[in-house]
């Protein structure tokens, strides 16, 4: 039986003040920044647990849901929701977060991380997850039902 870390000893906030740069030709953060910011987000989460390097193997259900725009600050949090054996799923949820604290969701996002040994190679991760709230057992539920997608996907040639 492996040790456990729980769901907030890997969580990760990052905060972004949307700069011209951010921006594209329609006046809104552009997507593959924002895709970029989330890959930062999952993999930072992902080591905090493995305490490995590790590699995205795939992204799923990346919904851009409402826009951000110029000067607004973008909010990014990660959470583990699944241990396997060399890999994890991480979900990343990106907000709007207005001047009171308030935030209104912009995307969500779940990533498969594989954890790396020094020669790149998958190693397994020494931490399994403690699921400590009903929503965090919730939320694991929905990783197995990816996984059993994902492998469908896989054979069906996607």
């Amino acid at each position: 039986m492996r040790p456990t870390k729980t769901v907030e000893q890997s969580r990760t906030e990052q905060v972004h003040l949307l700069r011209y740069e951010d921006i594209n030709g329609e006046g809104r953060l552009f997507g593959g920044k924002l895709v970029s910011w989330i890959d930062e987000v999952a993999s930072t989460t992902a080591k905090r647990h493995a305490e490995t390097g590790v590699t995205t193997a795939s992204i799923d259900n990346l919904v851009f849901k409402n826009p951000a725009e110029l000067d607004e600050l973008v909010v990014i949090t990660g959470h583990v929701t699944y241990v396997g054996n060399t890999s994890m799923e991480v979900r990343v949820d990106s907000y709007v977060e207005e001047l009171n604290g308030t935030r209104h969701p912009i995307n969500r996002a779940y990533l498969t991380m594989v954890s790396l040994g020094k020669e790149g190679h998958p190693t397994p991760i020494r931490y399994d997850i403690s699921l400590d709230t009903e929503a965090q057992r919730g939320e694991q539920e929905g990783a197995l039902k990816r996984i059993e997608l994902r492998k469908t996907r896989r054979v069906e040639g996607y």
